[in-house]
C-alpha cells in the first residue's frame, strides 16, 4: 500500500502536467513509527534493477519479508515494551538513552515481537525500514538511512551521541545493527533521485533527495517553530503537543527528539493517541454528525464545564497509560486547604448532557495537554501557542486553548503542516548541499515576505486572568484523576 500511494501521487502528478524537470530536491513525511521489512536477496536488488516501463508495486511484491508495516496504532507489544525496560535497568534508564520510556507503538518493541513470535520472518529480513526511510528508499533506488529525528521514535538510538545503542539493541532483537543499516542527519542528502523517477516522470537527473523524516518532526519544520518559548499544538489523529529546547531531560512522559531542522537543539513532545477519530465519536453520539451543531453545544456551556470533567478513550491512550473505556466525574469545590488552594471532592458520573458532553472532551484534552506539557518542563506559560492539523480550522477549539493556556494562539496558513514541513526540508537540504555546510533553517526565510505559507496568523487572544488560573486548578485536579485512575487499573504511570 505504502508502494502503490508513492505510484498514485506521481501518476496524479503527471496527470495534472506536474513540471516534474523544475524540482530541484525532494524529501517527504512518513507516520512515525511505522517499519517495513525487506526479504533477504530480494530488497535491494529489485530497488537497484526498476524497469521505468513497468509499475513500480509490481516490481517490489516480492521484495518484502511482512506484507502489513506494523503501524503507530499497534499497542499490542506491552510485554515486550516491560522487557525491553527491565533489561536496560528501567523505564527512566531507557527515558534517558533513547528519549522516551517503553511505547507499544515505538519500532523497538514491536521488531521484538516479530523477533519473538516469527523468528523465521525476523531471520529472512535484510533491512528493516521506517515508513520514512523506505520511502526515500524507493526514491534514490537503493536502501537510505534512517535519520536522526525519525531515528529517535524507535528506542533504539543513542539521543546525545545519535549513534544505536548498543546495550538497548541487544536486549531487543540479535543481529538488529545490521538490519538497521545507519543514521544521517535530517537536512543531508540520501541520494540522487534514481532513473526509475527520472525516466518514467521526465524528474532532472540531478534531483537529490533529501532525507524523509517522521510526521511529527516535519510538523515542527512546518510551523517554522524555532523560538524559546514557543509551543505547538497538532490537532489529527493522534494530537500532538510540542516545543523546542536546547537541555532535553527525557522522563517517563513524552518524548525527546533531535529537532529535524536545527543539529544542536531537541524537540520535546507529547503524544495522544484519542484525536480527531475519538472527537468524532462524540460528535457523531452527540451532535448528529455536524461540527456546527458540536460547536452550538459547546457554547451552550461555560468554560470549566460546571465542574463536569470527562476522560475519553475510543482506544488505549498513552498520556496517561489507559486501556480504552469512557470516565465521567463531577468536581465539586468544598473547602480552601491551608495554604489558601481550594479543595475539591470527585463524584462519578455516569453520563452528561449532550452540551456538557461535547465540552467535557474537548476542554479535557486542552486541560491535559497543558497539565502534561508543564509537568516536563516545556514553557508555561507560553509565549504563543501554534495550532494546526485539521482540528485548527474549529475557532471555537482556538478560543478554548488561549482561554486554558493564557496566551495568544496563531495558526498558518496551512493546516498540512507535515507536509509543508517536508518541503520545506527539501529546500533547506538544498541549501545546505549547495552550500557545503550548514545553516539555520530561518535563513530561508530572512526578506521572504512571500513565504506565507510559514506565517503566522492571530486567531484567538489569550490572557493571565482568572479563568486561566481557575483552568490552572483544574488542569491539577484532572492529574490527580488520572493518577487514581492508573493506579486503579494497576497500571504504573
Amino acid at each position: 500500500m505504502w508502494v502503490e500511494a508513492l505510484e498514485a501521487i506521481f501518476n496524479k502528478l503527471k496527470s495534472d502536467n506536474f513540471p516534474f524537470e523544475r524540482v530541484y530536491a525532494v524529501s517527504g513525511s512518513g507516520q512515525q513509527h511505522g517499519s517495513v521489512y525487506w526479504k533477504q536477496k530480494c530488497g535491494s536488488e529489485a530497488l537497484k534493477t526498476l524497469d521505468s516501463s513497468k509499475s513500480l508495486h509490481l516490481q517490489l511484491k516480492n521484495a518484502f519479508s511482512i506484507m502489513e508495516s506494523p503501524i503507530w496504532m499497534d499497542s499490542s507489544t506491552s510485554k515486550q515494551c516491560r522487557a525491553i525496560e527491565t533489561a536496560i535497568g528501567g523505564p527512566d534508564v531507557l527515558a534517558q538513552i533513547t528519549g522516551s520510556r517503553a511505547y507499544e507503538r515505538f519500532t523497538g518493541p514491536q521488531i521484538k515481537k516479530i523477533y519473538e513470535s516469527h523468528k523465521h520472518v525476523y531471520d529472512s529480513t535484510e533491512r528493516i525500514s521506517l515508513v520514512s526511510s523506505f520511502m526515500a528508499s524507493l526514491l534514490v533506488g537503493n536502501y537510505a538511512a534512517i535519520d536522526y529525528s525519525d531515528g529517535a521514535g524507535m528506542n533504539l538510538m543513542d539521543l546525545r551521541r545519535r549513534v544505536w545503542s548498543k546495550a538497548v539493541l541487544d536486549v531487543t532483537a540479535p543481529g538488529l545493527e545490521d538490519k538497521l543499516g545507519g543514521l544521517a542527519p535530517s537536512h543531508t542528502v540520501a541520494g540522487k533521485l534514481s532513473a526509475y523517477f527520472v525516466e518514467r516522470y521526465s524528474f532532472s537527473p540531478s534531483c537529490i533527495v533529501i532525507h524523509w523524516s517522521g510526521d511529527n518532526p516535519n510538523s515542527l519544520a512546518g510551523l517554522a517553530l524555532d523560538l524559546p518559548g514557543d509551543l505547538a499544538i497538532s490537532l489529527g489523529t493522534s494530537d500532538t503537543v510540542f516545543g523546542i529546547t536546547s537541555d532535553p531531560n527525557p522522563g517517563l512522559e513524552g518524548h525527546v527528539f533531535p529537532n529535524p531542522v536545527d543539529p544542536d537543539t531537541y524537540m520535546v513532545m507529547l503524544c495522544y493517541k484519542n484525536g480527531s477519530l475519538t472527537r468524532e465519536g462524540v460528535r457523531n453520539q452527540m451532535a448528529d454528525g455536524s461540527w456546527e451543531v458540536f460547536n452550538h453545544k459547546l457554547n451552550d456551556t461555560s468554560p470549566l464545564n460546571d465542574g463536569n470533567v470527562g476522560f475519553y478513550y475510543s482506544e488505549p491512550e498513552i498520556i496517561p497509560p489507559l486501556p480504552a473505556g469512557l470516565h465521567r466525574f463531577k468536581l465539586t469545590q468544598v473547602c480552601s486547604e491551608s495554604n489558601g488552594k481550594p479543595s475539591f471532592t470527585a463524584e462519578t458520573i455516569q453520563e452528561f448532557n449532550p452540551s456538557m458532553e461535547v465540552r467535557a472532551i474537548v476542554e479535557g484534552q486542552f486541560l491535559s495537554m497543558r497539565a502534561h506539557s508543564e509537568r516536563i518542563g516545556m514553557p508555561s506559560p507560553p509565549e504563543r501557542v501554534i495550532v494546526t492539523g485539521g482540528g485548527s480550522a474549529n475557532k471555537q477549539f482556538l478560543k478554548m486553548i488561549a482561554e486554558i493556556f493564557g496566551c495568544n494562539v496563531y495558526t498558518i496558513e496551512r493546516t498540512d503542516s507535515a507536509s509543508l514541513g517536508a518541503a520545506l526540508r527539501s529546500a533547506h537540504g538544498w541549501v545546505c548541499k549547495k552550500l557545503d555546510k550548514f545553516i539555520p533553517v530561518s535563513d530561508l526565510f530572512k526578506g521572504r515576505e512571500d513565504m506565507n505559507a510559514v506565517q503566522c496568523k492571530l486567531v484567538a487572544e489569550g490572557m493571565k486572568d482568572s479563568l486561566h488560573k481557575q483552568y490552572g486548578l483544574f488542569a491539577c485536579e484532572r492529574m490527580k484523576l488520572e493518577k487514581m485512575l492508573v493506579e486503579q487499573l494497576k497500571l504504573s504511570i
